[in-house]
């Protein structure tokens, strides 16, 4: 029991310090600690390894702090309990280390520190950036430099671990090998005082700890402090028994109340619900079974038993999640191996995502008793802060799915999916990043993700399309679209000094373009991949929109034109003027452009190209958003997005842009007539948002790009919005369609804005309440009522 106790103690006693609290030599001088690693071990390879430091205290200090990091991860223990968990994602030139007071853990007399440090070689995770293996911890003053790391600490490479390479059913999975573990291998105890370290050696030393800031040649890690806080790890019992073969189980094992016992000689299964989508560490105890194999396979749903087709990687329908039968289950996996000891104890080095999970055992000769099996959830520990309530009841269960995939994805950075990939997309993270808004308040994470796609600019002037990262892969628009994430946070944040130190990556981004551009200004045989959305039409490849003989494309000219208008507002309000007056005669020009090439003046709409041969809703979205569409023009181009079924579909992704494009059209009291792929979501058992329309075959069933609901229930449906750069000036227009009530909060940076809408004899009571300093307007029907600081009450029409 032990391991989750500390697992579920990390959270709330670690204490997470700003660059403020760290003592300034920490980030500005070379570490008298060295990087350490275990001799004559592969240093780029996979290995496992433990280290090991033993001290003396003549009384329980009141403070102690340290700083840790590791290549690729590391878990520290003091005394036998986990106390930080890391580092947290980033590069070379960003290498985080954590900081942690571990005073509370330590005593009067013998202590031990001890690490457990891992490097998946050439299985690790896409998003795991790596030097070479290595761990470093440096006190915070002279006081705590009696644990900074060099060869006095002990250490051994663990022969217990193997790497285990998921074959699933989607071939592109790049989350990175999991675990096989031969418990007779494994040093148990070793993160304890007691343990008998005699046969461990010194460690090797590498080079000292260089702070990022300090002048010193060693190029390896640069080591910067930790931006976000730690994750957190709470408790997590799973729910439900749905199968089992050749063994009895009792329910209350899943309760941790009741062991079960396998017998000798016996191959046993046991098919587990946690009856929602989860990221957790799962924690196995069991005791006896010499040999026993024990197989742990975690699946976000069960796919169909398709007889006739012998691929099984085409066996792709998942059908209802809710359902088994007729189903089997593929997934990632764990293999254990059992010692035959007592209370032996499996957790895997990194977290699981599972809906299900499926246990598999084969004993030997003798029984094999499994003690308990839960999981300990973790994520950014994202606190829902926003309310909200209204005559549809079933809304609320959309907040609720939206909510827990936004949490799901979202670890360390934000991500596409938490089972597949982990990896932080700009597309995906502009969703993300105002669904956190919206719904926490908490920026910390958005401001994060910001940061590490600047430090990931290429000298060609784009960034990466997914960063942090260990294999490059370039989608410009999703550049583009960071100019726009980065115009969101001005707007709903402010913080000119940390925007405006991004203006020099908005520069380089539009300045590749700009090169790319023809005399009309329209994009010209744009290199990379240039991504839209997964729609499914004729022009379309691989989530390309349609590009004519030219190499010309409205969906690239639109993108640019978007970013031109994002970079415009920001260079007229915090940068400089030249570029605000060369972005404005960019867009003037690329306006022009896209009405006289793409417009068809027969069809009423926007052309995906000028030879008019492919339409789309992502075009003619993109056109209103724009404004290259206005007024009337728009409203018939939103009749069309709605019922013109000739078009390139919006996948989930860019229904984002499509719903803002019908709401600034004019549609907006129809939002919630719009909600049908997340209805049949709920249908099908999703409890998390999936990946593609397609719900039946779609690879992920965790992708928070479909979490735009949480963001426009409150954004379109309760019509609040920043009106002005830092939200210090808020608009509120409500569209409440069909409702007879609604009501909501979304946090503000300075308190709650409160929005309640009544019906009542055919009028619209109205109560808004707004944070102190804060005013704005409310508008119903093209007309504004000036709002003030605190309460405002007033009635409106139907």
């Amino acid at each position: 029991m032990k391991l989750i106790i500390l697992l579920i103690a990390l959270i709330y006693p670690f204490q997470h310090f700003n660059a403020q609290s760290i003592n300034p030599d920490i980030i500005t001088k070379p570490w008298n600690a060295k990087w350490i690693d275990v001799p004559n071990t592969n240093q780029h390879g996979y290995g496992i390894y433990h280290f090991r430091k033993e001290i003396v205290l003549n009384e329980k200090p009141s403070q102690f702090i340290i700083h840790v990091s590791a290549d690729n991860r590391y878990k520290l223990f003091v005394n036998g309990e986990l106390v930080s968990m890391g580092p947290a994602k980033g590069d070379l030139f960003h290498w985080n280390f954590e900081t942690v007071d571990i005073a509370p853990y330590l005593k009067k007399d013998n202590n031990i520190i001890a690490a457990l440090v891992w490097n998946f070689g050439d299985v690790k995770a896409a998003w795991q950036a790596s030097f070479q293996t290595g761990f470093i911890l440096q006190g915070n003053t002279k006081a705590e430099e009696i644990l900074n790391t060099n060869k006095s600490w002990k250490c051994i490479e663990d022969k217990a671990y193997s790497p285990l390479q998921p074959q699933l059913i989607y071939v592109y999975y790049a989350a990175g090998a999991t675990e096989k573990i031969d418990m007779n291998k494994y040093p148990a105890g070793w993160e304890t005082l007691n343990f008998n370290d005699a046969g461990w050696m010194n460690a090797h030393e590498l080079f000292i700890g260089n702070p990022k800031t300090a002048n010193n040649w060693n190029s390896s890690w640069m080591l910067v402090p930790r931006p976000i806080p730690m994750m957190e790890l709470t408790p997590q019992r799973l729910q439900k028994i749905r199968d089992q073969k050749n063994i009895a189980v009792d329910e209350n094992f899943l309760k941790g109340n009741h062991t079960i016992t396998i017998a000798a000689n016996t191959k046993a299964h046991i098919l587990i619900d946690q009856e929602f989508l989860t990221n957790a560490f799962p924690v196995l105890q069991f005791s006896k079974g010499k040999e026993a194999g024990i197989e742990l396979t975690y699946a976000e749903a069960l796919y169909m038993d398709e007889p006739n087709n012998t691929n099984w990687r085409t066996q792709n329908q998942k059908g209802n999640r809710n359902e088994i039968e007729g189903k089997h289950i593929v997934g990632v996996k764990d293999e254990i191996i059992s010692s035959g000891g007592e209370h032996q104890t499996f957790s895997s080095l990194s977290y699981r995502t599972y809906r299900y999970v499926a246990i598999d055992i084969t004993t030997k000769d003798e029984a094999l008793t499994l003690d308990d099996f839960y999981g300990i959830f973790t994520g950014y520990p994202f606190k829902f802060n926003s309310t909200f309530s209204s005559s549809d009841a079933s809304l609320n269960k959309m907040l609720e799915v939206g909510w827990r995939t936004a949490r799901l994805d979202a670890y360390e950075t934000y991500m596409d999916c938490p089972y597949y990939e982990q990896l932080q997309y700009i597309g995906d993270a502009r969703i993300q990043a105002l669904v956190s808004l919206y719904n926490s308040g908490d920026d910390r994470l958005m401001r994060n993700c910001i940061q590490q796609i600047a430090n990931s600019t290429l000298a060609e002037g784009i960034t990466e399309s997914r960063f942090p990262h260990s294999i490059h892969q370039e989608i410009p628009t999703f550049s583009l679209i960071w100019i726009s994430m980065l115009h969101d946070y001005f707007m709903y944040r402010g913080d000119s000094s940390f925007v405006k130190d991004k203006l020099r990556v908005s520069r380089q981004v539009l300045s590749f373009f700009n090169k790319l551009q023809q005399a009309d200004g329209s994009v010209h045989n744009a290199p990379y991949w240039e991504f839209t959305d997964w729609a499914e039409a004729p022009g379309w490849q691989s989530g390309v929109g349609p590009i004519d003989s030219s190499g010309n494309s409205a969906l690239l000219d639109l993108q640019l034109l978007m970013a031109y208008e994002s970079a415009y507002d920001l260079e007229k309000n915090i940068g400089m003027n030249d570029y605000a007056v060369m972005y404005e005669k960019q867009i003037a020009q690329l306006k022009k452009t896209i009405q006289q090439k793409y417009w068809d003046d027969n069809r009423k709409i926007f052309a995906d190209t000028k030879d008019k041969k492919y339409y789309s809703q992502h075009a003619n979205a993109l056109a209103i958003i724009t404004g290259v569409a206005e007024n009337n023009i728009a409203k018939e181009i939103g009749n069309k997005l709605l019922h013109d079924s000739s078009l390139a579909i919006a996948s989930v992704y860019f229904r984002y842009y499509l719903y803002q494009a019908l709401n600034k059209a004019g549609f907006g009291n129809d939002y919630l007539n719009w909600l049908g792929i997340w209805k049949q979501n709920l249908a099908m058992g999703l409890t998390t948002w999936a990946e593609m329309d397609d719900v039946n075959r779609s690879r992920s069933d965790c992708h928070a790009w479909g979490s735009s609901p949480n963001i426009e229930l409150y954004r379109i449906v309760l019509g609040i919005d920043s009106d002005a750069p830092g939200f210090s000036k808020v608009k509120i227009e409500p569209h409440l369609g069909a409702l007879a009530n609604a009501s909501g909060t979304m946090p503000h940076p300075k308190g709650d804005i409160k929005a309640v809408y009544v019906l009542t004899d055919n009028k619209w009571n109205v109560d808004i309440n707004l944070p102190a300093t804060i005013t704005g307007k409310f508008v119903w029907k093209g007309k504004e009522y000036a709002l003030k600081t605190g309460a405002n009450k007033f009635t409106v029409d139907k």
